[in-house]
């Protein structure tokens, strides 16, 4: 636990802007999706697509390799690696001409990437547990999400001023910061005493007593559900506002608008997780979740797009939901593993952004003409999450009588 309330808040601001380049990479490059489409030969806003998707596809892969040597190495070293792979992954992308190259790019940088975002979890899990760790995740999440509403304006002032290729230099410069002020002020997590012999096996090991962790493997599949939901969003909404509203100079706007719908409830969770506890907040918002989804597909399922105010205001309370959830899944998920933070934080990682990245590209290939795949993709996502969270209620309400008998 730290000690001083000044070395709290700056271990909460260092661990969210490590995060926060990984939201930088992503959402700086929505207003120059298109310019970018024409610069490597596609016009296709699936395409288009693709370069949001596949940097999660990366940050899925990579956490594989960082996450297990972290815990033998310690928690340090594997941010500075992946910072490195970040900056040679930006360089290609800058000098991409094709495709194929460009996707490469923005695979590795999520590879890159992955290092800092699993690394700092597994830090946050190291320093802390139980509800206060989601409570910690929440205030972490509030200044993460700051990036996602200026990122998009970001991007915008750039291209008005010069060119894509500027994106990613000002990402560049961004990391090198945050790198510095890490290398300087952040003290190693991980013990010596606590580090994990590195091994051939220390993957398999881990994955096994994962497997045997029920409560870990359903929020993580749940998590996946919620972020293969919420990638939806951050691949299609340029498409959405821009092509569908003609909203090019506004889309910034509007993305930062909903942005500040997750950071409310993201900021709100970091007291109330402590009056009500992650189980009980998660199972409303995913209710909530469902609810309002389905209620847009009743509504909406057999007509055009609604009017921007309609949109917006659901996809407001969505989000709203969707600001509970993140932090307080990922806590549950990791909560029962936090002997082995590093592989627990690489493979639950893996698990829901190898499920995220299909259910992104599907739902995404069909929002061609109107928001409305968004919405039933959603309802689907949170019905099968209610599912499987009432399902590990009921196992845990077993467990509970079998200890009082």
């Amino acid at each position: 636990m730290l000690k001083k309330r000044y070395s709290q808040f700056e271990f909460i601001a260092l661990m969210a802007s490590l995060m926060s380049v990984v939201a930088l990479a992503i959402d700086a490059l929505l207003p120059a999706l298109k310019l970018i489409g024409y610069s490597i030969g596609t016009t296709e806003s699936t395409d288009h697509q693709l370069l949001i998707t596949m940097i999660f596809l990366g940050l899925g892969i990579g956490p594989l390799l960082f996450g297990p040597i972290s815990d033998s190495l310690g928690r340090k070293p594997i941010v500075y690696a992946g910072f490195i792979v970040f900056i040679i992954a930006s360089f290609t992308c800058v000098n991409a001409t094709s495709l194929e190259v460009m996707i490469a790019g923005r695979i590795l940088q999520g590879i890159g990437l992955s290092a800092s975002r699993t690394i700092s979890i597994a830090m946050v899990r190291d320093t802390f547990s139980g509800d206060y760790m989601a409570r910690i995740m929440s205030f972490i999440t509030v200044v993460f999400i700051l990036v996602p509403i200026v990122a998009p304006a970001i991007g915008q002032f750039i291209l008005n001023h010069y060119n894509w290729q500027g994106i990613f230099y000002i990402q560049l410069i961004f990391s090198l910061l945050i790198l510095y002020w890490f290398w300087k002020r952040q003290p190693e997590t991980l013990p010596i005493e606590k580090r994990v012999k590195f091994t051939r096996f220390i993957f398999v090991n881990g994955l096994k007593e994962i497997m045997k962790a029920k409560r870990t493997i359903g929020f993580t599949i749940i998590s996946g559900f919620i972020t293969g939901s919420f990638m939806v969003y951050l691949s299609t909404s340029q498409h959405i506002f821009q092509d569908q509203y003609h909203l090019e100079k506004e889309f910034p706007y509007i993305f930062a608008g909903l942005a500040v719908a997750i950071g409310t409830s993201t900021f709100l969770n970091g007291t109330l997780v402590l009056k009500y506890g992650m189980e009980k907040l998660v199972t409303i918002s995913l209710l909530l979740f469902f609810g309002i989804s389905l209620l847009y597909v009743v509504l909406y399922g057999s007509s055009e797009n609604p009017t921007l105010g309609v949109l917006l205001a659901f996809f407001g309370i969505q989000f709203f939901a969707i600001g509970f959830l993140f932090g307080n899944l990922r806590a549950l998920a990791m909560e029962p593993v936090g002997h082995i933070a590093g592989i627990g934080a690489a493979i639950t990682g893996f698990i829901s952004t190898l499920m995220a990245v299909p259910i992104s590209t599907f739902i995404g290939k069909f929002t061609v003409n109107t928001a409305l795949p968004l919405f039933m993709g959603f309802s689907i996502c949170g019905l099968l999450s209610i599912f499987i969270l009432y399902y590990l209620k009921f196992l845990k309400y077993k467990a509970l009588a079998r200890t009082n008998n």
